[in-house]
């Protein structure tokens, strides 16, 4: 089978009829493309239904290519179509790629996975034919072109090397990998077993390229990167393929100079691109045409306003978006504390609106509610919520009051001066004039469950000793505590 592109997989795929499917696919390029060939590609082979016991996904990071070929061999326990899916897969990686495997592991071992790291370390070493007696620091200038022992530097990879030798990992060649997988793949599979392997690289001139073309489909969604004008041409063509994808599933319509616009406000960054257009889609709410103006507004807004936006993605769990402005706010200088401040404060407002929903005054709350329903009837809600805690507050107030004059004198005594208002950053409502972003607030609770929440704040805590005790990168302390948040 000759390899085809992203674009004609669907035809493909529809035009099928009763031709069976192909033992192995590779699927390869860009990130966002591969995704959505793997998810097309998969929905085709096996139903939702059908995942629970017959799909067997593995991550490449760690990948064992005889273990890949032993479960492509293996049957299923129900009949039917069993598929094998090895998710961003290393096997094509060659010499000219070590310094992207090791910024790989320096990433991994920052953030706190040594055992990706590992796995990262272990495929260089492969590739280069390499011992860890060869990468020990009298031998990894040679070797890797990394720092000697005189620098501090290199620190990282004396822990993974540590790590490995403690768990018994050991290095697999790569190439050694190529020729096994190659030889499984021209003897083939049991009938109704398919393996998929996805990666962001490949080596065209390997036997197991050409042995994947030729017993399988290799679907190519790689980019040019070039500033030809050919190259431009091809990109531009992804760009406006996904925005009418992005467009059509929205009911959403764009111009031509508005797509101007944004592209020029982008460039060609796909995910990049795609997030600023859900940004868009977002922000004309009913309203069915995104415009020029629309462009500015937003992508100037995210500008002057980065954190806002980071924590706005945070409340809706978009993992994609908050992590786009958390790398702009740390380009611009802002400090990690700061940020993570903002998310702190986040949590705890969803956390308040939480209590308020759960409380009698919150009965009425509905996430369908119209606006003009919130204000007439959640709002005053909200503001009796809010004074019954006031209330409390400063019975608190004057208890631990009488407590301190009673452990100074001796005796309770009365205070003379005017009773104060507790200050508190507890209240829901400081703003009740303009109870538009607590409508907001409150729509975004579906889905948080008060626990979830409280393990949020256990997560950013976390996040906030490693800011202040640990070497980590900071922003990789960030991303982590995001993911983390975003998958509860």
């Amino acid at each position: 089978m000759p390899v085809i592109s992203h674009k004609e997989l669907e035809t493909h795929l529809q035009d099928r009829g009763d031709d069976p499917f192909f033992p192995v696919y590779l699927i390869y390029g860009e990130d966002l493309l591969t995704k959505g060939a793997f998810d097309a590609l998969l929905n085709a082979l096996l139903p939702a239904s059908e995942r629970s016991i017959n799909y067997e996904p593995l991550d490449g990071t760690h990948e064992n290519i005889h273990e890949v070929i032993g479960r492509a061999h293996t049957f299923s326990l129900l009949p039917g179509t069993k598929v094998i899916a090895l998710r961003d897969s290393k096997i094509f990686y060659a010499k000219q790629d070590k310094d992207q495997l090791l910024d790989n592991a320096k990433k991994a071992f920052e953030d706190d996975n040594v055992k990706k790291a590992a796995g990262h370390l272990l495929s260089l070493m492969g590739i280069f034919n390499l011992t860890f007696e060869d990468i020990d620091k009298t031998g990894r200038k040679k070797s890797l072109g990394t720092p000697n022992a005189s620098g501090t530097d290199d620190e990282w990879l004396d822990e993974i090397i540590a790590y490995c030798r403690q768990h018994g990992l050991a290095v697999s060649g790569a190439r050694d990998d190529c020729r096994v997988l190659q030889q499984a793949v021209e003897k083939g599979f049991p009938k109704n077993n398919h393996l998929v392997i996805t990666t962001d690289t490949v080596d065209k001139r390997r036997g197991l390229f050409k042995t994947l073309s030729s017993k399988g489909m290799v679907v190519d969604c790689s980019v040019p990167k070039g500033a030809r004008r050919a190259d431009q041409i091809a990109q531009e063509s992804v760009l406006v393929e996904k925005m009418n994808s992005i467009l059509a599933d929205s009911g959403k319509t764009m111009d031509q100079a508005t797509y101007l616009a944004l592209y020029e406000m982008t460039g060609f960054d796909l995910r990049t691109f795609c997030n600023n257009l859900e940004k868009l889609i977002s922000w004309v709410g009913d309203r069915v045409e995104i415009t020029i103006k629309d462009v500015g507004s937003v992508l100037q807004r995210t500008k002057r306003d980065p954190i806002y936006e980071l924590t706005n993605a945070l409340a809706d769990r978009r993992a994609d978006s908050a992590l786009f402005f958390l790398d702009s706010i740390l380009s611009s200088g802002i400090h990690p504390l700061q940020v993570l401040s903002a998310l702190v404060n986040q949590v705890r407002k969803l956390l308040l609106a939480k209590g308020f929903v759960k409380s009698p005054q919150g009965k009425d709350w509905q996430s369908t509610c119209p606006y003009n329903y919130f204000q007439n009837k959640i709002v005053p809600a909200i503001i009796e919520y809010d004074c019954k805690l006031m209330d409390r507050l400063d019975k608190w107030q004057t208890m631990l009051n009488a407590d301190a004059i009673s452990q100074t004198t001796g005796s309770p005594k009365k205070s003379k001066k005017t009773k104060r208002k507790a200050t508190t950053d507890l209240l829901i409502a400081k703003n009740p004039k303009n109870p538009y972003p607590i409508y907001l607030l409150l729509k975004k609770l579906d889905g948080f469950s008060q626990d979830k929440l409280i393990s949020a704040v256990e997560v950013l805590a976390e996040a906030d000793k490693k800011l202040k005790t640990s070497s980590q990168s900071p922003k990789l302390v960030l991303e982590k505590a995001i993911l983390s948040f975003c998958k509860m």
